[in-house]
């Protein structure tokens, strides 16, 4: 089984569309992993204030939330090519205005987080239809499940390497460096677009209107609830644990006595937990149980929060940002492989779509609370919080599947009867 998992690697490595794609999508998200971690060091040192990045991260991604309904309507209907490079140029000039902002000398704070509106927005129609051009890229649908876990690798590469050289490039040379790197990033995935040979576009003809055709979406998601339970479970996790990594540069600056770099060295610790999860996934035997992986991964991450939380030394606390970062990145991914694997392609930009709304959605609103309570609770008290939410919604959802299948196997024996 495991050979057979490892010859639809090989075969989607040597799809050259694919090749251009992860090529220009790894350099990109290189870049956004810079900007990333700059923007929320430079909030933070601004205004020291905890809350300040929760909202930093709330107007961030609420907007690709409230908007997902649209870019996923857009990835269906209409040409994903064309959406993607009118997001990447839309992106460019985000990345651009910060970059003049902070090199002029003059961060204030509304226009940063104006900006960051700006780029969720953007996200919003960048990331469905991004997903979705995945399926026109790989031509033979048995190599998907092996092109969605190497995606998931390069991103994790990307998660790694981005803030460690953010965190050495804000030291040195200011945010507005790391600004601009972001800019020039964008370039890439419209040169690899360009170069790319994909089938000729045949619009889809459509009487409904977008909540219309969200609202199928929404229906078929109900029906199947394969799909339905794991948007559910990744809703509540985005909402109440994975927020954690919001106060990471409280850790980092106050907890660790660190300065950007520190930062940067605790996000690129979870980038290594990212790429061990990632390679995992890409070589893993192709009937894996996937459920009983996401069961698993999300234990880990409660109990490296429970622990991490609770140390205040940077090289001590490396082991259990290590835990938490695999279970961070999986929780994501493995959700992704399984709705993407088991929804029909006419409802599958849909289904990301409510998929994303779950991750992107409930992310914010929760990072907007936990900086909140951090604010009286303190950033370890609240973070031992998010752990054991981990454990909870782990177990509750463990016990649902077991009830599930006890019904499902009695009602298969009173058939039979």
């Amino acid at each position: 089984m495991a050979k057979a998992n490892n010859l639809h690697i090989l075969s989607v490595l040597k799809n050259r569309n694919y090749m251009l794609y992860i090529g220009g999508k790894t350099i990109s998200q290189l870049g956004t992993w810079m900007q990333r971690t700059a923007v929320v060091w430079l909030v933070y040192s601004i205004t020291h204030s905890s809350a300040l990045l929760g909202v930093t991260v709330f107007v961030e991604t609420f907007p690709s939330f409230l908007l997902s309904i649209v870019g996923g309507v857009a990835a269906d209907r209409w040409n994903r090519y064309k959406i993607i490079q009118i997001t990447q140029i839309a992106s460019m000039i985000q990345s651009v205005i910060l970059a003049l902002m902070v090199f002029l000398g003059h961060p204030i704070i509304w226009l940063i987080l104006a900006l960051s509106v700006l780029l969720g927005i953007i996200n919003a129609f960048d990331i469905p239809a991004r997903q979705t051009l995945l399926n026109d890229v790989v031509t033979d649908k048995n190599d998907l499940p092996s092109a969605i876990s190497f995606s998931a690798a390069t991103a994790s590469i990307a998660q790694l390497l981005g803030p460690a050289l953010s965190g050495i490039v804000l030291n040195a040379f200011g945010a507005s460096v790391c600004f601009i790197s972001n800019a020039a990033t964008f370039i890439a995935v419209i040169i690899s677009l360009h170069f790319m040979d994909l089938p000729t576009y045949v619009p889809k003809k459509s009487d409904k209107k977008v909540l219309g055709d969200f609202a199928e979406g929404f229906k078929y998601i109900i029906a199947n609830p394969n799909i339905g339970m794991i948007i559910l479970r990744m809703a509540l996790i985005s909402l109440l644990v994975l927020p954690f990594s919001t106060l990471l540069p409280v850790f980092a600056k106050v907890i660790f006595k660190g300065d950007a770099s520190t930062y940067g060295y605790i996000n690129s610790v979870i980038g290594i937990g990212a790429v061990i999860c990632t390679v995992f996934l890409t070589t893993r035997r192709p009937d894996a149980d996937m459920k009983k992986l996401l069961f698993v991964s999300t234990l880990l991450l409660g109990a490296g929060l429970i622990v991490f939380s609770q140390l205040n030394s940077f090289p001590v606390a490396i082991p259990f940002i290590l835990l938490a970062g695999i279970g961070t990145v999986s929780q994501f991914n493995i959700s992704n492989i399984i709705v993407q694997s088991e929804a029909a392609p006419e409802f599958r930009g849909r289904s990301i779509s409510i998929f994303l709304m779950a991750a992107f959605g409930m992310m914010p609103i929760g990072s907007l609370l936990i900086g909140m309570v951090s604010e009286h609770t303190g950033a370890p008290a609240t973070v031992l919080a998010a752990g054991i939410f981990a454990f909870i919604i782990a177990l509750a959802f463990a016990w649902i599947s077991v009830k599930k299948l006890k019904k499902a196997t009695t009602e298969d024996m009173v058939e039979s009867i």
